[in-house]
C-alpha cells in the first residue's frame, strides 16, 4: 500500500492558505454590504457665482461663492443645499461667521451670528438643528447640543478681535488678503450679542457636574452619547475662554468669576481625565510604565476634535500638539483625508470637515507645509463645479453634499491662517 502521508503534508499548507483567503473574501464582501461606497449627492448649488474679490487662490474664491449661495438673505446659512443638509447648525453658523471675519467680511459675518441670536435659547442647551429661515427646531428627534454654546461664544469672541491683515496681497496661492478698504480694527459690536453670550456662557457653568465634567450630550457625531466626549468639552474649553474675554471686555465682573471658576475646573478635569493622549471618552486607565517612559491611555479611541484643544481655539501645550499630531497619524485614511475616529464605522471613507481641521490646526501652530499639502488634498477633491464635498469615497471621487458649510468655512480659516495669525481665546 502506498503512503501519501509525505503529499499531504506538503499540500495542508495551501489548503489552509486558501480557506483564509476565503474568509477574507467572504469577510471584504459583508464589509462592503454593510459599509457601501458613499456617492456624491450634488455636485453643488445651482446658479451660484463667484464674488467680486481680490482673492487670488482659486479653492479660497470658490468657498467664499458658496457660502454666499449656502447663506439666506436673513442670515440663516444652512449645513448644505440639499434635503437634510439644509438646516441651521449652530456649529456650522458659527464657523462661517468666523471664517467670513477671517477674510474682513464683518457685514455678512453680523447677519449669520443674528440669526443665531434670534434663534437662541433663553434656557438650556442649543438644538441640534434649525430650520431656514424660521429657525425652529425641526422635531426630528435629535437631542440637544450642548457643544453649540462653545461655538458661538467663540465665534462671537473672533468676530470682535479680527486678524491684522498684511498691507499687501501676497503672491502665495494660500494668501487670503482682506477685500481693499477694510479697516483692521473692523469688528462686531460685542454689546449687541451680550444677551446670547451670557445665556450659553451660564448654560456651560449649570452644566458642570461634581467631577467638574459636563453630562453626556451628542455632539458633531450627531449620535446619542452615554458618556461626556472631547466632541463636547473641547469647544467648551474655547468657549469659556472666549467668553471671559467678551465678559471681561464688557465689565460683567459677576460673568468674569463664575465662568473663570467653571475654565478653571473644566481645565483641570479634562486634563486629568483625558490626558496625555485625550481620545474621544476618558481613558478606563493609565499605563505608567516606569520613569521616563510617556504614560499609555488604554481604551478612549482617537478623535479628530483633538485639534480644537491647540491653537487658534486654545494656547499651544506641547503635550497637546503631540496628541494632535498622534492622532492625524492614526486618522489618516489610504485616500489621504481623515476619518472622525477610531470609533467611527471603518470603511476607508476619509472626511472633510475633519481633514480641514487638520489642515487649520496645522496652519495655526505654524506647520506650514502639513498645512498645504491637506489643503491641496481637499483642492484636488472638489466636484466639477469646485464645490467642497462632505467626503472622500475608497474609490477617490467626492461624495455626500456638496459644498458643505463647515468645511468651506473651515478651508477659508485655513488659507486665512497661512497668510497671517489668527486670534487665540
Amino acid at each position: 500500500m502506498r503512503d501519501d502521508s509525505e503529499r499531504r503534508v506538503r499540500w495542508f499548507p495551501y489548503a489552509v492558505i486558501a480557506v483564509l483567503l476565503a474568509f477574507l473574501a467572504a469577510g471584504t464582501a459583508s464589509n462592503l454590504e454593510r459599509n457601501p461606497q458613499p456617492q456624491l449627492v450634488a455636485d453643488g448649488v445651482p446658479g451660484r457665482s463667484l464674488p467680486a474679490t481680490d482673492v487670488p487662490y482659486d479653492l479660497v474664491r470658490h468657498a467664499l461663492a458658496d457660502l454666499d449661495a449656502l447663506t439666506l438673505p436673513d442670515g440663516a446659512t444652512v449645513a448644505g443645499w440639499d434635503g437634510p443638509w439644509r438646516f441651521v447648525w449652530p456649529r456650522d453658523a458659527s464657523f462661517v461667521a468666523a471664517a467670513r471675519c477671517s477674510v474682513g467680511q464683518y457685514a455678512e459675518a453680523g447677519k449669520v451670528l443674528g440669526f443665531l441670536d434670534k434663534i437662541r435659547p433663553t434656557a438650556g442647551r442649543w438644538g441640534a438643528r434649525y430650520t431656514a429661515p424660521d429657525g425652529v427646531e425641526p422635531g426630528d428627534g435629535r437631542e440637544p447640543q450642548l457643544d453649540g454654546s462653545g461655538w458661538v461664544l467663540w465665534a462671537t469672541w473672533f468676530c470682535s478681535n479680527p486678524p491684522v491683515h498684511p498691507g499687501s496681497a501676497s503672491e502665495s496661492t494660500t494668501s487670503t488678503p482682506a477685500p481693499s478698504g477694510v479697516p483692521e480694527a473692523a469688528g462686531i459690536d460685542l454689546a449687541a450679542y451680550w444677551p446670547m453670550v451670557r445665556e450659553s456662557g451660564d448654560q456651560i457653568v449649570a452644566e458642570l457636574g461634581e467631577d467638574d465634567l459636563p453630562a453626556a450630550s451628542p455632539d458633531y457625531w450627531e449620535r446619542p452619547e452615554s458618556e461626556v466626549t472631547l466632541g463636547t468639552i473641547a469647544p467648551l474649553l474655547t468657549g469659556l475662554r472666549s467668553g471671559l474675554a467678551i465678559a471681561a471686555k464688557l465689565g460683567r465682573t459677576a460673568e468674569v468669576a463664575s465662568w473663570q471658576d467653571a475654565l478653571d475646573r473644566l481645565s483641570a478635569a479634562t486634563d486629568r481625565r483625558f490626558g496625555p493622549h485625550y481620545p474621544r471618552t476618558p481613558a478606563k486607565a493609565v499605563s505608567f510604565v516606569e520613569p521616563g517612559i510617556e504614560p499609555i491611555g488604554i481604551e478612549g479611541g482617537a478623535d479628530a476634535i483633538v485639534t480644537v484643544l491647540g491653537p487658534p481655539f486654545a494656547p499651544a501645550r506641547d503635550e497637546v500638539s503631540q496628541a494632535i499630531e498622534r492622532t492625524r497619524k492614526v486618522l489618516t485614511q489610504p485616500n489621504g483625508g481623515v476619518t472622525p475616529g477610531e470609533q467611527w464605522r471603518t470603511d476607508g471613507v476619509a472626511w472633510t470637515p475633519q481633514t480641514a481641521l487638520f489642515a487649520l490646526s496645522a496652519a495655526a501652530r505654524g506647520d506650514r507645509s502639513t498645512a498645504e499639502r491637506l489643503l491641496e488634498w481637499l483642492d484636488a477633491y472638489r466636484t466639477p463645479t469646485g464645490a467642497l464635498p462632505e467626503k472622500v469615497n475608497r474609490d477617490l471621487h467626492p461624495a455626500g453634499e456638496a459644498p458643505l458649510a463647515w468645511t468651506t468655512a473651515l478651508v477659508v480659516l485655513t488659507a486665512s491662517a497661512l497668510n497671517h495669525p489668527l486670534p487665540i481665546p
